[in-house]
């Protein structure tokens, strides 16, 4: 046990500081190269991990493609620049707003998505805008804490869905059943405690006269137009997937790649610049950090895990899900959300109590907002906004986030009870 914690602890080390640019993928292999070598793993436990991990990192590349070329075309900007100009000035709507464009983005474009594609685009506007330093980061804790806590709904929206719904044998429609009233709750509840936490720093009117017009920032008008009834033909195909028990990378990855030739047939988009800053790097980060983890369930922890969520369960549904969710969340908080999933996932497959496995997502969701490294999604919002000269303190953003996430959590979860 202790040498799989010891890597486990350097790994995340890594991953989460970056010592000399070391990126998170690099990390995690490094990780998971010293755990098969000093025996923590076998190759056998290597093959299993991939085989758990694939589709979920396969379909997170697809998305993370299909959000850059829609950003490459003024999608995400026009969208931005839409709802700001809705609010008609009013500083309260807007922020209400913006958080409804963030629950919107990160259900279909996953959390990592909005991360990175929407938060730069709405630091922009928000400096066009003028507003003031305070304002700004109130908008940005906001928007990162939703780009998680609404990536519930479908399978695709978060990488911890697709790694629990393959785990689990959960299909598409099967598993959008279960979280559309959650991710509903989970939305409208964060934007009411947000609102309630920082309406103070949100003012009561701003001068939308300063923005373009929206389709301004287009680059062409009929692609734009037409990538609303891709994604419409996209949705229906995962459920057609789903039907016939297709992996959602076929589609996740398939529709990303023929979006990104569409576009570059039209010379709206750069196939050979996308697909090289496509973030390859999660691949490696997926499967290392997962074969990592998997050392901690050799070494007995998933166990101790199990026995605790088995007594949970004795106690009835409403304590088994608030109490394994919360387990989760914490879990997620302190060690990264990644391999809390897996660990976790591992653990509640002998319980025989699929609504723990929501709670789980649930929590392994919405729990890593209490620290800055709590999920990949968070440390890649982190590093956009440090690119764009925004900082973030360690205790300024964990502070918010201890303070926000237990009451929200606590509400999705007693939702996923009731419905």
């Amino acid at each position: 046990m202790t040498l799989a914690v010891f890597i486990f602890a350097i790994t995340l080390t890594l991953v989460i500081f970056q010592p000399r640019g070391l990126q998170i993928g690099t990390s995690a292999i490094l990780g998971a190269i010293a755990a098969l070598v000093l025996g923590v793993v076998s190759f056998e436990d290597v093959i299993t991990v991939t085989e758990i991990v694939w589709d979920a990192t396969l379909a997170f590349i697809g998305i993370i493609i299909l959000s850059m070329v829609l950003d490459e075309i003024g999608f995400f900007e026009w969208c931005a620049i839409k709802m700001a100009k809705l609010s008609k000035g009013n500083g309260h709507l807007m922020f209400v707003y913006a958080l409804l464009l963030g629950s919107f983005v990160a259900a279909l474009f996953a959390n990592d998505g909005a991360a990175l594609i929407l938060t730069p685009i709405l630091l922009a506007k928000m400096k066009i805008l003028k507003l003031n330093t305070k304002t700004i980061v109130a908008f940005l804790l906001a928007g990162g804490f939703m780009s998680d806590a609404a990536s519930l709904p479908f399978v695709f929206s978060n990488l911890t869905n697709i790694v629990t719904a393959n785990y689990f044998y959960i299909g598409f429609l099967e598993y959008l059943q279960n979280m559309i009233v959650p991710y509903i709750v989970s939305t409208l509840i964060t934007i009411a405690f947000l609102w309630l936490v920082l309406r103070n720093d949100i003012p009561k009117s701003v001068d939308i006269t300063l923005l373009k017009n929206p389709d301004e920032v287009l680059k062409s008008k009929t692609l734009f137009l037409f990538s609303w009834f891709f994604l419409a033909l996209l949705l229906a195909g995962y459920f057609i997937g789903d039907a016939y028990g297709l992996p959602i990378s076929v589609f996740a990855l398939g529709g990303g790649l023929l979006f990104l030739a569409i576009a570059s047939y039209t010379k709206n988009a750069r196939a050979w610049l996308t697909i090289k800053t496509a973030p390859w790097q999660v691949v490696w980060f997926s499967i290392g950090l997962y074969i990592v983890v998997y050392g901690l369930k050799n070494a007995g922890l998933t166990d101790y895990l199990a026995s605790v969520l088995m007594k949970l369960n004795t106690q009835g549904d409403f304590v088994a899900i608030v109490g394994t969710g919360f387990i989760a969340a914490f879990l997620s908080a302190i060690m990264n959300n990644m391999p809390t999933i897996m660990i976790m996932d591992i653990a509640l497959a002998d319980v025989g109590n699929l609504a723990l496995v929501y709670a789980n997502i649930i929590g392994c969701n919405l729990g890593p907002k209490m620290t800055p490294f709590g999920s990949l999604a968070t440390l890649l919002w982190l590093h956009v906004l440090s690119q764009k000269g925004v900082k973030i303190s360690f205790w300024q953003y964990s502070k918010f986030g201890i303070m926000v996430t237990p009451p929200i959590l606590f509400v999705v979860l007693v939702a996923l009870y009731l419905f």
